[in-house]
């Protein structure tokens, strides 16, 4: 067992209720368990990391502003990532080094979105007449992301012309079908190896469509092939080649790139024009009864490159009633 352990400071009025709702999706947080009816706030997330089962323990502490908001806010992070031996799956965690600790600490940024430039795109907007007073409603509104790429992307594939119930219930079962299991009792979201102990016959049993367990599976296999070299675009954010790589997988679409560009790249210039609840928060915005289309919102998104993806944050709000 290795233990990472990080003291961040926090940017004023870091809206923890942002991170703490995104990963609240499902209810019973199998996977991700959040702390918040108690004297704890924070957030444990279990996922394979390095092919080995690990959780991350994210403790926020600063005094709670209006708004869910953290004044002199502060955050302390333990990692804690099982010997392979032991678990699930073991053997696939050969060959692969544990994380040391700038990865961790990167990756700590990486999921709370510490190094999103949310204070130059608040000033530069504030005075747009439709978007400035949504912006100054949500001060301080940052983007949380998944652990991995490969989260982030199997979850779109997930998400795919379905429901969010339906999705994060969907979500939930491929969780339990790969069975990796951590020590602190949540299962872990599976890697591409863990996938690929499933094949599509499990994947249709945990209710995926063949559609969706041939992409998942296609995704997967040209990861681990290293076709697809996602924590190293990662760091790299290649975003044509992350684009045209991506493309390449039947069942693969340009929404689901958008998506995974933002949630598991970080990438904020991420055009989400063809997200409905984006265009919905869009027709409320601007005051229209009719129906906003995607050609309409990706031209409305333009101006605000390269933001875009941001933009879309707070059109969410608008969308969700906030």
């Amino acid at each position: 067992m290795t233990r990472l352990h990080a003291h961040l400071p926090l940017p004023a009025g870091f809206r923890t209720v942002d991170v703490l709702a995104f990963h609240r999706r499902d209810p019973q947080q199998i996977a991700e368990r959040i702390l918040d009816g108690g004297p704890e706030l924070g957030l444990d997330k279990a996922f394979v990391w390095a092919r080995r089962p690990a959780c991350m323990a994210f403790r926020f502490e600063g005094d709670v502003v209006d708004g869910g908001g953290l004044q002199d806010g502060h955050v302390r992070v333990e990692c804690i990532i099982d010997d392979a031996a032991g678990t699930a799956g073991a053997a696939t965690g050969e060959g692969h080094g544990v994380p040391d600790q700038a990865a961790f600490e990167r990756l700590v940024r990486h999921m709370l979105g510490l190094d999103q430039p949310i204070e130059a795109f608040e000033h530069t907007h504030a005075g747009h007449p439709e978007l400035g007073p949504l912006i100054r409603r949500n001060a301080g509104l940052r983007i949380p992301q998944v652990a991995t790429p490969f989260e982030a992307l199997s979850w779109a594939i997930l998400g795919q012309q379905i429901s969010l119930v339906a999705a994060v219930a969907l979500r939930r079962r491929l969780i339990q079908a790969a069975d990796r299991r951590h020590s602190s009792g949540l299962i872990c979201y599976p890697d591409a190896t863990s996938l690929l102990q499933l094949d599509a016959a499990a994947l249709r049993a945990a209710g995926c469509s063949q559609t969706k367990a041939d992409a998942l599976l296609g995704l997967a296999r040209a990861e681990v092939a290293q076709r697809l070299p996602l924590d190293e675009w990662l760091q790299t954010l290649p975003i044509e080649d992350i684009r045209s790589g991506l493309l390449a997988i039947r069942g693969i679409g340009p929404w689901t790139v958008n998506y995974a560009l933002l949630r598991g790249f970080g990438w904020l210039d991420a055009s989400l024009h063809g997200d409905v609840a984006v265009r919905r928060g869009l027709r409320r915005l601007l005051g229209r009864e009719d129906v906003v289309g995607e050609t309409e919102t990706r031209q409305w998104l333009e101006a605000f490159s390269p933001w875009r993806a941001l933009v879309a944050a707070h059109l969410w709000t608008v969308a969700a009633g906030g």
